[in-house]
């Protein structure tokens, strides 16, 4: 006489809750470390839009062969304007309008341009590509972090001023 006996496979009941108590342990342990992580992509991914913005209005300065300004309208909004009318001089509502807000992406991340070590509020670039220096500082709940121009119309994000 044989006698079949069958294999059993899978999980049982018991089993997978256990796994899926120790699955929320640790996703309850990891959540803040997430929150600080994030916080701080936000501030960076923040000075690159605004660094990458400020080297566009660099670029169109260059190739329109105009001034073009960057003013800051809020703590979380700018705009980028050129010299459309050639008399050398930059004012808002002039040429075009280029509206940016950071906060639809960076919703805690805030600006302030005042007159961070003595330099201009809003920066402007002259047609061979120099500036007028600017400070940038953005601010979070993760840190600061400064968008810098140089006289020679470099861009760069740093982390003190």
């Amino acid at each position: 006489m044989i006698i079949v006996t069958q294999k059993k496979a899978g999980f049982t009941l018991v089993e997978l809750m256990i796994v899926i108590a120790i699955m929320a342990i640790l996703a309850g342990i990891a959540a803040p470390n997430f929150q600080t992580y994030m916080a701080q992509r936000r501030l960076n991914g923040a000075a690159r839009q605004v660094m990458t913005d400020l080297m566009a209005a660099r670029m169109k300065a260059v190739s329109l062969n105009q001034k073009v300004k960057v003013s800051f309208t809020s703590d979380h909004e700018y705009e980028i304007w050129n010299d459309a009318d050639g008399n050398g001089t930059l004012a808002d509502n002039e040429g075009d309008d280029v509206e940016r807000d950071i906060h639809p992406d960076y919703h805690d991340v805030t600006l302030s341009n005042k007159e961070l070590s003595g330099l201009p509020p809003n920066p402007f670039f002259q047609p061979r590509g120099t500036a007028v220096g600017s400070t940038i500082a953005l601010t979070n709940s993760s840190g600061l972090k400064y968008v810098k121009i140089a006289l020679t119309g470099r861009v760069k994000i740093d982390d003190t001023l």
